[in-house]
């Protein structure tokens, strides 16, 4: 009988020495690539491992007596102080008087925080916070025994370098799928900032951090202001481009003419746009980190197809200027709009789909990063940032080449308008008042007309150059593009006053009318 039972308690005491003498190093790995949570794994492995390396950085891993307080460091910027109770529960009240203590620090990367609850899931304590201070995780294990709801609190020492505005003491508490993600929560731990150091009371032992909102930074600052102002902006522009097609739909029941048209189209495609772009950043933030599907690549190709439509349709406004500026005699097209919807709606779809076929879209997150290896803006629903060689092509050179070209269009209209002005001016004569007044009101309304233009051309675009070069310029070309729909908006309401007033009134400036011609008749 013993005979047969030796080999099995050979068996049984060959594992029992292999798991003991565990290297510590290895435990984190080891951890990593198991079926159960990596945070079990690691507290129930790590009490039981040798370390072989005395000096492991960052690591503590030593025999503390129960009977007095224990006071480690694994870091500069990190303190634990257990009391002689805590080590004393932790022991199990055995016969030994020293109990094997842990302290370390873990980047927080490897703590996944699951999804955000969306139905009847589980509710936990989720702190607004979402920045762990300093990037590292705080691992305090003790004894074999669970450490809970002591009577004398543990403390943990952070310390900062006072670039954080508020910060709240958690610890990781896991998912009860066991799908190894979790979340951060305040219980059981009490926060007070001296100033220089966050000092953490705690009734349990666990994984601690500290999440803090830091200072933003003048770069990350701007950052902020940029995206509100966008996202504002192009809910403004999805609101007033709607009121826009309104009007310009009353106009072309009233009087039938191609301009109107062009506007209409061009309207449609800057609602597009804004809506398009809105939806892909909220869709990216919805997702809440999950993997990228085909509702996003979706997403990134009716974006692409959204702005190549624009600046087609913005192209055209300035083919179409150019037909009433230069060529005003005979330039009549049969179906006219129909050519011109199948240049303006069908070029961009025949690059998306071939774009689309080929697999270019997708989520997109700028390679753009903080003082503190943070990611500083956010992901949408774009190209893929391997593909992005495409994009040069269709929203580099194409806007370029149509930037150019009407910025020779609008530069063609402020001819034409002071070759008005100074005939005008020498058929005209005398000094007085009134002409001086009507002067300055020509002025005023050549101005206006040369600004509507440039924002119906496009030209705001072309502002980009500038961000290469100061923040104002980024300030000046988001704010413009953002309220395109506004500006359009405006330009459209000019177009039903002007409307109006060349049914009611009989006396008009011929050469105001002349050169607004460009805007209402066909």
């Amino acid at each position: 009988m013993w005979t047969s039972l030796f080999p099995l308690a050979l068996a049984w005491l060959s594992t029992d020495q292999a798991l003991a003498s565990e290297n510590c190093e290895n435990v984190f790995d080891k951890c990593q690539q198991g079926d159960v949570p990596w945070t079990r794994c690691y507290e129930d492995r790590i009490a039981s491992c040798r370390l072989r390396n005395r000096r492991m950085i960052n690591f503590i891993h030593r025999r503390v007596s129960w009977k007095q307080e224990a006071e480690e460091s694994p870091t500069p910027q990190h303190r634990v102080q257990i009391s002689s109770s805590a080590l004393r529960i932790s022991s199990g009240a055995g016969s030994e008087d020293e109990v094997l203590l842990v302290a370390t620090v873990i980047n927080s990367t490897y703590f996944k925080l699951s999804p955000s609850p969306r139905g009847r899931h589980f509710i936990l304590d989720r702190p607004r916070q979402r920045t762990v201070l300093g990037g590292l995780v705080l691992a305090v294990r003790a004894g074999n025994h669970p450490v809970r709801n002591l009577s004398q609190a543990i403390k943990l020492t952070f310390k900062h370098n006072k670039q954080v505005e508020d910060g709240a003491c958690v610890f990781w508490q896991e998912s009860p799928l066991e799908d190894g993600t979790g979340c951060w929560s305040t219980g059981g731990c009490e926060t007070s900032n001296t100033g220089s150091e966050f000092v953490c009371s705690c009734n349990h032992l666990s994984f601690f951090a500290v999440l803090v909102n830091p200072v933003l930074s003048v770069e990350e600052r701007d950052a902020v202001n940029l995206s509100y102002i966008t996202y504002i902006g192009s809910a403004l522009t999805i609101f007033f481009s709607v009121i826009s097609l309104i009007i310009y739909i009353c106009l072309q029941r009233r009087r039938p003419e191609k301009a109107i048209g062009v506007h209409l189209q061009l309207t449609g495609a800057l609602l597009c746009l804004h809506f398009s772009f809105l939806l892909c950043c909220f869709w990216v933030w919805w997702l809440n980190g999950k993997e990228e599907d085909w509702v996003c690549r979706g997403l990134g190709l009716f974006l692409h197809w959204s702005l190549m439509a624009t600046f087609s349709w913005t192209a055209l406004e300035g083919f179409h200027l150019y037909l009433l500026l230069v060529r005003v005699f005979n330039i009549y097209v049969r179906r006219y709009l129909l050519k011109l919807s199948v240049v303006g709606w069908g070029l961009p779809t025949l690059i998306a789909v071939v774009c689309g076929i080929s697999g270019v879209y997708g989520k997109y997150r700028p390679e753009s990063r903080d003082a503190n290896n943070r990611n500083s803006t956010a992901e949408i629903c774009w190209m893929s940032s391997h593909r992005l060689s495409v994009s040069y092509v269709t929203i580099v050179a194409f806007p370029c080449l149509v930037i150019l070209c009407n910025s020779c269009m609008l530069g063609l209209v402020v001819f034409k308008l002071w070759r008005l002005r100074v005939g005008s001016r020498g058929a005209g004569g005398g000094g007085s008042k009134k002409m001086d007044r009507e002067k300055w009101m020509k002025l005023w309304r050549d101005c206006a007309t040369v600004l509507g233009l440039s924002f119906v051309l496009g030209l705001p675009w072309g502002l980009a150059s500038t961000t290469y070069v100061s923040l104002v310029g980024i300030y000046v070309f988001t704010v413009l593009n953002s309220l395109q729909g506004v500006f359009m908006f405006l330009w459209s309401v000019a177009l039903s006053c002007k409307s109006r007033s060349d049914n009611n009134s009989s006396t008009r400036d011929p050469s105001t009318q002349k050169v607004m011609t460009t805007s209402f008749n066909n």
